[in-house]
């Protein structure tokens, strides 16, 4: 996704809308299944010890949820340098793997593990993770990913595919939970599904916990913000690809998949929400979308967008309980101020969003949260992290999902269809 061939067919109003109808008839009525309420015995926190940021986070958020599974680690701190943010495998097995595993073994009921700032984001030298492609270098998997398919090997049935497209070579896990629409559980699908509370500053990961417990209070119910769907409409798509979406992955990938189709995935998201009654903007426009408060979601092409504005971008301030994503490949690449490249989803972490999904190296499209997926778990109940885990199709590779597990919409968003 580094380099983006814009093509000249633009997607008219008239298509779009009914491109929405036709979206609209399919899969409109809410899961049947959703996850009720997952408990905070479930959730291993992680935090490393050498860090004091990272402390700091886990005693506020233990306190917050009444965490008792806690794990310190003793590792670089990655909240003071970006040289941190990377650790080599070798030390990852032995100061923040073999740590967890060993609390694992004793600890069965386990099925969400939460990191904090000051924990390394990237490992150099996994087994899985992206490369650039024609070079034989070490492999580079999000910490946070590579953790969620620990047990991935020892599971039969679990399947390790090849993937390859936009200069990136690697390996990565078809994720066992993909699409899935039951609640979670370690039992049922191995792996665990794990998180993050991060952002430029302490203070910025303490507010995702902030927010998270914001959404399950009454006070929520009371601002009924939009998700903002930012299409660019230069990528093509037609009814069919919107009938299509969820893409499924099922093997080796040779190539990245054509842009049209998260177009299409965020028709039809838009096409859920209203269903749903969901308050949304779906925006087929030109003009990268800014100046908007109180979001509940937000999709968008970030600076893959031919219109991106980071005034724009920076200006979008969100709600308690708001998740997103952008289609962008190293929108995790880093945690401390910087600048330069892609988009950062540290700015909508910064401007109030509480849950959002990021990639540290190439990811391709195919990894990118799919907003239908997404959107219709969040909305039949399901937790944040269910909601994102679902949404994704591989483990083991670039993926970082920021925010609280536990996490779910505010009730209002919750609400059945007519």
């Amino acid at each position: 996704m580094k380099t983006l061939f814009y093509r000249a067919v633009s997607l008219r109003r008239l298509e779009i809308a009914l491109l929405l109808i036709f979206a609209c008839c399919c899969d409109g009525s809410p899961l049947l299944a959703a996850s009720g309420h997952h408990s905070s015995s479930e959730v291993l926190l992680v935090y490393n010890a050498e860090s004091p940021t990272s402390t700091a986070i886990a005693k506020l958020y233990k306190s917050k949820r009444g965490i008792t599974g806690v794990v310190a680690i003793h590792c670089a701190d990655s909240a003071v340098s970006n040289a941190h943010e990377t650790i080599p495998l070798a030390d990852y097995k032995r100061e923040i793997a073999g740590p967890i595993q060993a609390f694992l073994k004793k600890h069965r009921e386990i099925n969400f593990i939460v990191l904090t700032k000051g924990v390394p984001i990237r490992i150099d030298g996994g087994e899985t993770g992206s490369r650039a492609e024609h070079t034989t270098g070490n492999l580079h998997p999000s910490v946070d990913s590579y953790l969620a398919a620990m047990d991935y090997p020892t599971i039969k049935g679990a399947v390790k595919i090849s993937i390859h497209g936009s200069g990136a070579d690697g390996f990565g896990w078809l994720n066992r939970y993909w699409n899935q629409d039951v609640p979670f559980s370690h039992a049922a699908f191995g792996g665990y599904l794990v998180t993050r509370l991060d952002g430029y500053t302490q203070a910025d990961a303490e507010a995702l916990v902030t927010r998270s417990m914001a959404s399950e209070s009454e006070k929520a119910d009371g601002v009924h913000g939009k998700v903002l769907l930012d299409v660019q409409p230069d990528f093509k798509f037609s009814k069919e690809d919107v009938a299509r979406q969820p893409l499924p992955v099922t093997g080796q990938i040779l190539d990245e998949s054509d842009y049209g189709s998260w177009n299409a995935d965020m028709v039809k998201a838009g096409a859920l929400l209203s269903s749903r009654n969901i308050p949304h903007e779906f925006d087929e426009d030109q003009v990268f979308i800014g100046d908007r408060s109180n979001l509940m979601g937000y999709f968008s092409w970030g600076s893959n967008d031919a219109k991106y504005d980071a005034k724009a971008y920076e200006s979008l301030r969100f709600a308690p309980g708001s998740i997103g994503d952008t289609a962008v490949s190293t929108s995790a690449r880093t945690f401390l101020p910087t600048t330069g490249g892609q988009s950062l989803i540290t700015d909508l972490i910064a401007h109030g969003i509480t849950g959002v999904k990021g990639y540290t190296d190439e990811p391709l499209l195919q990894a990118i949260a799919s907003p239908s997926v997404a959107l219709e778990r969040y909305s039949s109940g399901f937790t944040l992290a269910e909601s994102f885990y679902a949404a994704s199709r591989f483990v083991g590779w670039e993926d970082i999902v920021i925010g609280d597990p536990l996490c779910r919409a505010p009730a209002w968003m919750r609400i059945r269809p007519r």
